[in-house]
């Protein structure tokens, strides 16, 4: 299968740069898989569209301020950081005074081990320990001694917003880049599906018979990472560490062998429920690890009745796994569908919700 098929054209105005006034103001696109037919609603009729007795499973996963603005030692020059998965980060303190990190750099070129990086003033230093290609590069990062490098992020980093996303950020972003779900601090970029929930939108789920359960994947570099190749098949997705407790494993048990739905918020919850399922023979269990599972066409879902998510990049493994969940065509047809109703694109645009 060839990525260009994944690709769809897209007015630059339909990228949505700022959230919605409300995050229940977001307008909710309904595909039926089995007739492909759809509806336009809102996000907020949720509880009218879903059943009584469906399981939504949520990904709790905090985003951290993960963006770092620097200058090098001693020249001076601008340099950017995204920090994307700190190394042995199962084993490691994470109050240490020291880490080392995967991370995007920029200029990717000049900065070669050894390079020395400072941000915040100094508060936060930085250098150079390996080199990898795209602009990767393995940093170690120190503060003072007693203090703590993810303290010194969380206070002087920036939030990750998208590339696409033509505009600093400020700090609304610090608070609607964030589910209402966010429990769990890992992330580098946001699971967008559960942005569009509020809490009063999961009373009013709850209190028409909606069960919600929460699972943790903390979004890194597998989630977003370009797909380079020209064929589906050779595009491999690096892994991402996840968490299902046992309250959460029995919730979606209960409701898988009662034939109540189980609906995943987002990609990123799709790709955890699905993996588990995979080393279990099929079934739900606690469970902890990292999944580099890739789902594009024809892989066979376990889990799964139903999916919200956003709307997603051209030739992208997010849309890959979406058609794979409602198929090519169905999907093509209603990415058209959006385009033509002008609905809104990306991590703070509208969704789909596919059953």
């Amino acid at each position: 299968m060839l990525v260009r098929e994944f690709d769809f054209d897209l007015p630059v105005d339909l990228i949505a740069q700022v959230p919605a006034p409300d995050r229940s103001d977001a307008r909710l696109l309904q595909l039926s898989r089995a007739t492909g037919v759809m509806e336009h609603a809102c996000i907020r009729d949720l509880p009218r569209l879903l059943r009584r007795g469906d399981l939504l499973v949520v990904n709790d996963s905090r985003v951290f301020p993960a963006r770092l603005l620097g200058h090098r030692v001693p020249s001076g020059g601008a340099v950017e950081c995204l920090l994307i998965a700190r190394v042995n980060a199962e084993t490691a303190d994470s109050q240490a005074a020291e880490q080392v990190w995967d991370a995007l750099v920029h200029p990717g070129q000049k900065l070669k081990p050894g390079a020395r990086v400072e941000f915040g003033n100094g508060a936060l230093s930085a250098e150079v320990v390996g080199r990898g290609a795209y602009g990767r590069r393995l940093v170690r990062l120190w503060t003072q001694p007693g203090g703590s490098v993810e303290r010194i992020v969380d206070a002087i980093g920036h939030v990750p917003l998208p590339p696409y996303i033509r505009r600093a950020d400020h700090s609304e972003d610090r608070k609607r880049y964030q589910t209402v779900f966010a429990a769990h601090r890992g992330s580098v970029a946001a699971p967008t599906a559960g942005l569009h929930f509020t809490p009063e939108l999961v009373d009013a789920l709850r209190a028409a018979g909606i069960e919600i359960a929460s699972i943790t994947l903390h979004v890194g570099f597998g989630t977003f990472q370009p797909v380079r190749v020209g064929d589906v098949e050779s595009h491999r997705i690096e892994a991402e560490r996840f968490e299902i407790d046992e309250r959460a494993a029995a919730a979606i048990e209960r409701a898988r062998t009662g034939g109540r739905r189980v609906i995943a918020v987002g990609t990123t919850t799709t790709r955890t429920l699905e993996s588990v399922a995979q080393a279990n023979a099929g079934r739900i269990v606690a469970a902890s690890g990292c999944t580099d599972l890739f789902i594009y066409p024809g892989f066979r879902f376990r889990v799964l009745d139903g999916l919200l998510t956003n709307f997603h990049l051209p030739k992208s493994s997010l849309l890959m796994l979406v058609c794979a969940f409602a198929g090519l065509q169905p999907i093509r047809e209603a990415y058209r569908t959006a385009v033509a109703e002008r609905y809104r694109f990306y991590s703070y645009g509208d969704a789909m919700l596919i059953v």
